[in-house]
């Protein structure tokens, strides 16, 4: 099976990890993220369009920075999921996906819709 985006593209180097709810003991909720397996891959990561964002995330409302993130198929990447990576400026970037597109079923590449996390 061939990869529909082009290896030279994919120059992040992405961690991924899934966000798992737990009761913290006095009442309340925290988020634990456990690294998938494999836990990194090599994926393009380049701002959403609004032609991308009619195609993949129709009928949502979209009011922050969003990137489209096109990594090979992984089973385990859902709307849990937690993003990062370095820029080539060294800088440390996370975003949580919205949206899980794997194109025609063929289980080859995912395009991720992600939102970038502000710190």
């Amino acid at each position: 099976m061939m990869s529909t985006v082009e290896i030279g593209k994919r120059i992040h180097l992405v961690t991924l990890a899934n966000a798992t709810t737990a009761p913290d003991g006095d009442g309340g909720f925290t988020d634990t993220l456990t690294p998938l397996t494999p836990a990194t891959l090599f994926g393009e990561i380049r701002p959403a369009t609004a032609r991308d964002l009619e195609r993949l995330a129709a009928g949502t409302v979209l009011s922050m920075e969003t990137l489209i993130v096109i990594v090979p198929f992984h089973a385990s990447v859902t709307t849990k999921t937690r993003l990062t990576w370095l820029d080539r400026a060294g800088r440390s970037h996370a975003a949580n996906v919205t949206g899980v597109n794997n194109p025609d079923q063929r289980c080859i590449d995912l395009v991720l819709v992600a939102v970038e996390v502000v710190a």
